[in-house]
């Protein structure tokens, strides 16, 4: 597990902001950047819908007021305590696998939550898209290079809605004493998103935190307006590592519980990974990474612990440099 860094920067007027409405051109090359540099940027002016995330954000709120029992009832929802490093936290969570039929098959709501979260699901979709899209024309590819993982059929994007109590509450009914109280809860331990993409909104509590390559943890002040992005495992692998797959984290606050949904934009299960071609001619320098198919990634990222590198055992050393990405 990597070493996490003690610094901790409480604004964070170093995170790009890129303003979608600008010219193609400048935010194309403005997300490359970001994606350089940081692997996590925020983007406003999007145009997803205000009422959409609304809505979906009200469904989330009714479904984590629910008693537990109700909701452990619930296919996808999980509870979870953690500890690290000696810090503790808790999280509740409920996981939404974004197929159409699937969607249609909700059981955790009616017909209008229903609805909810197939337009919401929809709309960050087409966002995800058109952040790759712009991504591969930054990078010189063709424009649907990526998202056209995201966008078959057999797509394996889910999105994850986070409830995170708190640092005063436990869901599981544990006490906590007044000295624990007053120390740093991490709601979820840190680590980087396997997926390629994801898009996160949440609340007006803040509590997300990510690692700069300095070493310094930088808080992201909230912003139900924006949405964040972070760069995961796969799309660092594709660019060859010139993307970087960012570590972040989640703490709580003592006075209010943080709500978020995260959309991770992910491919086929068949799909095949790699490092583009074309990324590697245009940097001229040698293949980092093996290609490999999303299943097997899956089944190993998810078989380690949370804050562990994923991606060392995959460093290439195989001649593969001729199989066909993303098939």
């Amino acid at each position: 597990m990597a070493k996490e860094s003690q610094k901790i920067v409480a604004v964070d007027q170093d995170i790009p902001v890129i303003d979608m409405s600008l010219e193609r051109s400048r935010v194309s090359m403005q997300i490359v950047k970001a994606c350089e540099t940081i692997g996590f940027f925020k983007v406003v002016n999007h145009a997803v819908d205000p009422d959409v995330t609304s809505r979906m954000e009200q469904e989330s709120i009714n479904f984590f007021a629910k008693p537990v029992l109700e909701k452990k009832s619930v296919f996808g929802y999980g509870l979870k305590d953690i500890g690290l490093k000696g810090d503790i936290g808790e999280v509740e969570y409920l996981l939404l696998h974004t197929k159409p039929l699937v969607l249609s098959q909700l059981s955790f709501g009616n017909d209008s939550t229903n609805s909810a979260v197939t337009c919401y699901v929809e709309a960050v979709k087409q966002l995800a898209c058109e952040i790759l899209d712009l991504t591969a024309e930054g990078l010189g590819l063709p424009p649907h290079t990526f998202s056209k993982l995201i966008r078959a059929v057999d797509s394996d994007s889910v999105l994850r809605l986070n409830h995170y109590p708190s640092s005063d509450q436990f869901l599981s009914g544990a006490k906590l004493s007044d000295m624990s109280v007053s120390l740093p809860r991490v709601g979820f331990g840190e680590h980087t998103d396997p997926q390629i993409l994801t898009v996160l909104r949440s609340n007006e509590v803040g509590g997300l935190q990510v690692a700069f390559p300095d070493g310094r943890w930088v808080s992201v002040s909230p912003d139900p307006s924006a949405f964040c992005v972070n760069v995961g495992d796969l799309l660092q692998v594709m660019t060859n590592g010139r993307f970087i797959s960012v570590r972040h984290r989640a703490v709580t606050t003592e006075d209010a519980s943080r709500l978020s949904m995260a959309y991770f934009a992910g491919p086929s299960v068949h799909a095949k990974i790699g490092p583009l071609p074309a990324i590697i001619t245009a940097a001229d320098q040698p293949r980092l990474y093996r290609t490999f198919t999303w299943a097997d990634y899956k089944k190993f990222a998810y078989s380690l612990r949370l804050g562990d590198n994923r991606l060392d055992i995959f460093r290439s050393c195989v001649d593969d440099e001729h199989d066909e990405i993303g098939s």
